[in-house]
């Protein structure tokens, strides 16, 4: 076809198209603010969609997301936040306080739904669980204050002369709360507690490397997106070096750790995308209470215990939601 032939057919078939046609509308577009990285957060992210899927969106068809991951560079989180603000996204969804409280930072107009471990009280994100106020709203699965139980558990199933040791990332905000929390609780039980600081890979090498010499037996890792999602490497070195586990996720327990309690994170990320569909829809992040967890789920894993030359008492066993064997 030549030049002057394809005008006149364009000209032709514009001419055809049906006039005052409604243009299709935009599709409405998710920020997704990790500490992490996605390979490590999947199974929580596919938990997520879960919960918009029931609410009736779903990516490519009707939703678009724009995600952004850390990597476990904490420091990351301003800019990013920042970039999603910029975007204009109509709503950004947080893991944990530091995303959080950086995705403040950058807007108090655009709504935020946070999922995070701790009080958001305590940060300044909302006003009360209750009633938000703001732009901020989000689940709560209260790990970081179930410590001093982990704490506890733990202590029936390692040796009455076992070194215990804290697991914590220092750039997170929770890390010396928390750390006295535990420090408060080993007090009481007559403990000793020994802290140790790890915000990447090869710092939690050196922990483990380190362990032996101060005859760690028992192992807390504190809540925290790097460290869990680093749960299959720490399970894995807990064996190698014999120290008994304790996170506060089902996921951890089942990739190798001795045991979990706390509330299931599954859930709460299903919750969270409950949350943003319901925020598209026109509803107020102040006006949707914090999502608080009901239940707290034990899970012990006999094949690590087994493997560690460990008994677990019969009375724990009757406690645990679920046995791995």
């Amino acid at each position: 076809m030549q030049r002057r032939e394809f005008i006149a057919w364009l000209g032709g078939a514009l001419a055809s198209l049906p006039r005052g046609a409604p243009a299709q509308p935009a599709m409405p577009v998710i920020g997704f603010l990790g500490l992490s990285s996605y390979d490590e957060w999947k199974k929580y992210v596919i938990a997520f969609h879960q919960g918009l899927n029931q609410s009736g969106f779903a990516e490519g068809r009707n939703l678009a997301m724009q995600y952004r991951w850390a990597e476990g560079r904490y420091d990351r989180l301003s800019e990013m936040a920042i970039d999603l603000v910029d975007r204009k996204v109509d709503v950004i969804v947080v893991i944990a306080p530091p995303a959080a409280l950086a995705a403040k930072a950058a807007t108090r107009t655009l709504p935020i739904v946070f999922f995070m471990g701790s009080d958001p009280v305590k940060y300044g994100l909302v006003a009360s669980l209750n009633r938000p106020g703001g732009n901020i709203t989000g689940v709560s699965a209260l790990s970081n204050a179930t410590g001093a139980r982990r704490f506890q558990l733990l202590r029936e199933i390692v040796p009455a002369d076992a070194t215990n040791a804290l697991l914590v990332n220092p750039t997170n905000q929770n890390s010396d709360p928390d750390t006295r929390e535990i420090q408060a609780a080993a007090e009481s039980m007559k403990q000793q507690l020994i802290v140790v600081k790890a915000s990447s890979d090869a710092e939690i090498e050196i922990a483990f490397a380190g362990f032996p010499q101060q005859r760690v037996g028992a192992l807390l890792i504190n809540p925290d997106p790097f460290l869990l999602g680093q749960a299959d490497r720490i399970a894995a070195l807990a064996l190698r070096y014999r120290v008994a586990s304790i996170f506060y996720t089902r996921e951890a327990a089942a990739a190798g750790g001795l045991i979990s309690y706390g509330a299931s994170f599954t859930d709460a990320h299903r919750q969270v995308g409950i949350y943003a569909a319901r925020i598209l829809k026109g509803e107020k992040p102040a006006d949707l209470p914090v999502v608080q967890p009901t239940e707290f789920e034990t899970v012990v894993n006999l094949k690590t215990a087994k493997a560690l030359g460990l008994a677990v008492p019969a009375t724990l066993l009757g406690l645990a939601d679920e046995v791995i064997e």
